[in-house]
């Protein structure tokens, strides 16, 4: 039976329980007939993270027999008829079916399952914004600080895009989840305000703590608060109604910016420049040179960091050292230190080199944004961000580039502006092997070839992972067993090689059994993975997909004719 009648469905998982309500009628794959308005009961829709770790028909013809794993389309959580029209072009001529049924599951995972809230900001959703004086607290749960809300804050299209199975959202995840939707929304106004919504809400997060890495939801949206259970020390202190996690990565930062010129790329549009981006791109700056900063002044005296971060934790990548401090940090480098990494492990030398990248990246595009309103204000603050840019990049080269034995001149992962560096890569973007991704360099560049061959080689990359079903990049997140499909789909598109794209593509497809892309597979045990919900690895694979098909469309379509979105 491929679907509930009236009926009450019990289920017990690893994850927890759920219950489906008896009087509803729940569809488990597509050729449900569709529902009546009058009959439809939202409280009928699956929790995903139990739904999506269990096979749903109809399955694809292929081999693999992969199954269908998007929602009712009544339990998803945001529609466009844009990517309907993609998902149908590309897997109609797509040659392989399972290959097929992946990009079909996994393009619209973000809009299928992970837009908490979202309003276009001309009609009430969920608490009206007040006025009145709103509690602030530490960042250990409790104080009786109060602050007038800021003019402004949270008017306009808002959006809420979590990562998959928590109610937060990350300012990398939701970046990149959106990425594959940027080239349709100059052509469907539903994506256009939902990715201008993102724009705002991250705005918003910026302001109110530039540090954190992960937000609660907006206090209009009507959602609830979750804690993420650890006892965290840091400085500067936090409101814990807005802020679920407070890491920081400077390549949150870097993919704020990031969001916000994709948006501009493929829209040319400049609604999101209002006093609360500009205010979020004064806190990014001050970031910059808080971190920019030496452990100790000219003089030699210590010089305690803005940020501090210490968490009671068994696992050391979890934490800061040196009480919340991390490791010294040289001087007068150009670079900006990152407490921890985009896997949100914490860094062992504190510039490191793909955030960096990234941001010297990001603020050249921001300062090209500003420079084309004609403004006299924004002209002096392009060059300031050109300034930045450069400073960020001439560090790079000077520290961010060494000697390896083997391979020659070679990105370093970080450095400490001391001359010690480490050389690995991790499979979360920003990284290494992603540097012509995020436009840094080109793939023909000599020192990142060099770099490329170092990290996909056992031998000088210690989270290059090789096993009898599985292998990539992983890193110390998940453990030395789990390689990530995320590194294989970036070592795809920064590749040339028809059989090499092919090699990736193939062994994340036939890891990928439940029809989604997981976070990380057991490198000797393809079945054992962590995450069947993750829409940022989703959002990756779909975009290797749409690269492929523009760049190498011979590779995937039945004819030679590239996909142009």
């Amino acid at each position: 039976m491929d679907y509930l009648r009236w009926s009450s469905l019990l289920i017990t998982l690893s994850t927890g329980v759920f219950t489906i309500p008896a009087r509803a009628t729940l569809a488990w794959d597509s050729s449900q007939e569709p529902l009546t308005d009058s009959y439809f009961d939202p409280a009928a829709c699956p929790d995903y993270t139990a739904y999506a770790q269990y096979p749903h028909r109809p399955l694809s013809k292929g081999p693999l027999e992969l199954p269908y794993q998007r929602p009712h389309r009544r339990c998803r959580t945001f529609h466009s008829d844009a990517i309907e029209d993609v998902i149908e072009k590309i897997t109609g001529r797509m040659k392989d079916p399972d290959l097929a049924r992946l990009f079909e599951n996994a393009f619209p995972s973000t809009t299928d399952t992970t837009v908490k809230f979202h309003t276009d900001g001309k009609t009430d959703s969920g608490e009206k914004k007040k006025k009145a004086k709103k509690p602030h607290y530490n960042n250990r749960g409790y104080g009786n600080m109060y602050a007038d809300e800021d003019d402004g804050a949270w008017e306009g299209p808002q959006s809420f895009i979590i990562t998959g199975d928590i109610l937060a959202e990350w300012l990398r995840d939701s970046t990149n989840q959106l990425k594959p939707y940027q080239p349709v929304a100059n052509k469907d106004p539903h994506i256009f305000n939902l990715i201008l919504g993102a724009i705002n809400t991250q705005s918003e997060y910026v302001i109110e703590s530039p540090y954190c890495n992960a937000f609660q939801p907006p206090p209009i949206s009507g959602l609830p608060v979750s804690m993420n259970g650890q006892d965290d020390v840091v400085h500067p202190i936090y409101e814990p109604s807005v802020v679920f996690e407070c890491k920081y990565e400077l390549d949150s930062l870097g993919h704020f910016l990031a969001l916000t010129n994709d948006f501009f790329e493929h829209t040319e549009s400049t609604k999101f420049l209002n006093p609360r981006w500009y205010k979020a791109l004064d806190s990014v700056l001050r970031v910059l040179e808080a971190q920019s900063e030496g452990t100790f002044d000219e003089g030699g005296q210590f010089r305690r960091n803005e940020y501090t971060f210490q968490r009671k934790t068994t696992i050391g990548t979890e934490t800061l050292n040196l009480g919340g401090i991390g490791n010294p940090l040289n001087n007068g480098t150009g670079l900006v230190r990152s407490a921890f990494r985009p896997s949100d492990d914490a860094t062992i030398f504190g510039f490191f080199i793909p955030a960096n990248a990234q941001m010297s990246v990001e603020l050249k595009r921001t300062a090209a944004i500003l420079r084309s309103t004609q403004k006299k204000a924004d002209k002096s603050l392009a060059e300031t961000l050109e300034g930045w840019s450069k400073k960020i990049r001439d560090g790079i080269y000077e520290h961010g580039v060494v000697r390896h034995r083997k391979y020659g001149e070679v990105f370093a992962y970080e450095v400490d502006g001391y001359g010690s560096s480490l050389l690995m890569d991790d499979a979360n973007y920003p990284s290494l092997l992603a540097l012509p991704l995020m436009g840094f360099v080109s793939k023909d560049d000599e020192i990142y070839k060099n770099t490329r061959k170092m990290l996909l080689e056992k031998a000088s990359n210690p989270y290059y992972l090789v096993g009898s079903d599985f292998k990539g990049i992983g890193g110390p997140h998940i453990g030395l067993q789990n390689a990530w499909p995320m590194s294989l789909l970036v070592q795809a598109q920064t590749s040339d090689d028809d059989k090499e794209i092919m090699e990736c593509v193939e062994l994340v497809l036939k890891a990928s059994k439940l029809g989604l892309i997981h976070e990380s597979i057991d490198v000797n045990w393809s079945t054992s993975y962590t995450r069947s919900w993750f829409a940022w690895a989703n959002g990756v694979f779909a975009q290797t997909i749409l690269d492929l098909a523009k760049r190498k469309p011979h590779l995937i379509f039945s004819s030679s004719s590239p996909f142009e979105m």
